[in-house]
């Protein structure tokens, strides 16, 4: 994510909660750069909302409270969401860490929260997807990691099957 400025809103995502508990909240917000015509741009990479990822044009509606809520995908970014649960050194931060130094060197970029152990990987689609689908696979083998497709491409999905 950039720095936040003035043009920074944090926009609202309403979640089902599975029968166990997860995801562990029914909204996240996310950070984004208002357009000023009632989309955002998404400006970080979500933790547990599916279908949607950084720099992806959203349609906001905003309620009394001021609170914008996302609606729409009105472009999307071509930009994949990948999530890991660090199994490895039981997720600790150097765990963390080298995951995302690992991708990094791929071609994406990310974050890794303490709390569920995790990691969310923006996967650009300059990225070495072939690479990065490979390093999943490998990480999961091992059980350094679970993983999981939080919103992909037809280019990612491409690339699994070819």
């Amino acid at each position: 994510m950039t720095n936040i400025s003035a043009d920074h809103v944090k926009v609202h995502f309403r979640m089902e909660v599975d029968e166990d508990g997860w995801p562990p909240a029914s909204v996240e917000s996310l950070w984004a750069v208002d357009l000023g015509d009632g989309t955002v741009r998404l400006d970080n990479t979500p933790w547990f909302v599916r279908g949607v990822a950084c720099e992806d044009v959203i349609r906001v509606d905003v309620d009394a409270e001021g609170l914008r809520w996302a609606g729409e995908t009105v472009r999307a970014s071509e930009n994949c969401t990948i999530r890991l649960i660090v199994l490895k050194d039981g997720g600790s931060a150097t765990a963390r860490q080298s995951v995302l130094e690992v991708f990094h060197r791929l071609g994406t970029t990310g974050e890794g929260i303490e709390q569920y152990r995790m990691v969310a990987l923006d996967v650009p689609p300059g990225a070495d997807l072939p690479r990065i689908q490979a390093l999943l696979e490998h990480g999961a083998a091992k059980e350094w990691w679970h993983w999981e497709e939080g919103c992909v491409t037809a280019a990612w999905r491409a690339t699994a099957t070819g």
